[in-house]
């Protein structure tokens, strides 16, 4: 996939670390500046969802079809619904001139590693473990096995997300305006310095 427009950004974290109401102040603080890529999921609609909006919602066949057709950047199974980002989905939002923001699991950023997306990688850590299953518990949208599920997952992908060279940053999730701040900081600072001159950072540098 060739890179167009600005660098892509990727948040990545268990379930219950924060990364969600991370992405959602970045897109209210600056929507004209970020645009989310809807990903496809072959799971049902849940109550209130809208097609194109939350999801591509669409079907085994058509979706197994296309990702054999190479139109996917990556793409997943989790909980026996097949999820993924399609490269048509991240260039609606390149074509805006925004950031494209994208929101995978630690399987997506490793496909996505293996391409020429190029984007900048963010992983976003819960404080503890403990901490994650309480936050997941005052859901209340888990029975135990899957609760215990998510939890193993979750201790994978922080095995991963903390090994040297897998992100270019590692946010750790136990204030979330300290979070915020850094990950604010992190990203402009790495965009400005894509879209800066390079004539003018070789001058500073002197």
């Amino acid at each position: 996939m060739v890179q167009k427009g600005p660098r892509p950004l990727v948040l990545c974290g268990p379930s219950g670390s924060g990364k969600s109401t991370l992405l959602k102040r970045l897109l209210k603080e600056f929507p004209d500046k970020f645009g989310f890529s809807v990903s496809h999921t072959t799971r049902a609609p849940r109550p209130g969802e809208k097609n194109g909006v939350h999801y591509h919602f669409t079907n085994v066949e058509d979706m197994t079809a296309s990702i054999a057709r190479g139109e996917f950047i990556e793409s997943a199974v989790f909980n026996g619904n097949m999820y993924g980002t399609s490269k048509q989905s991240v260039d609606d939002v390149r074509c805006t001139g925004c950031i494209c923001v994208l929101d995978i699991d630690v399987e997506g950023v490793k496909q996505v590693k293996g391409t020429d997306f190029n984007p900048l990688l963010v992983f976003v850590m819960p404080p503890s473990l403990e901490e994650l299953e309480r936050r997941l518990r005052a859901r209340n949208t888990e029975h135990e096995e899957s609760l215990s599920g998510r939890l193993e997952i979750a201790r994978k992908e922080i095995i991963y997300g903390q090994e040297p060279g897998n992100f270019h940053i590692i946010i750790l999730n136990d204030n979330l305006d300290k979070a915020y701040a850094e990950l604010r900081e992190f990203v402009f600072k790495n965009v400005e310095e894509k879209e800066r001159d390079p004539k003018d950072q070789k001058a500073e540098e002197k």
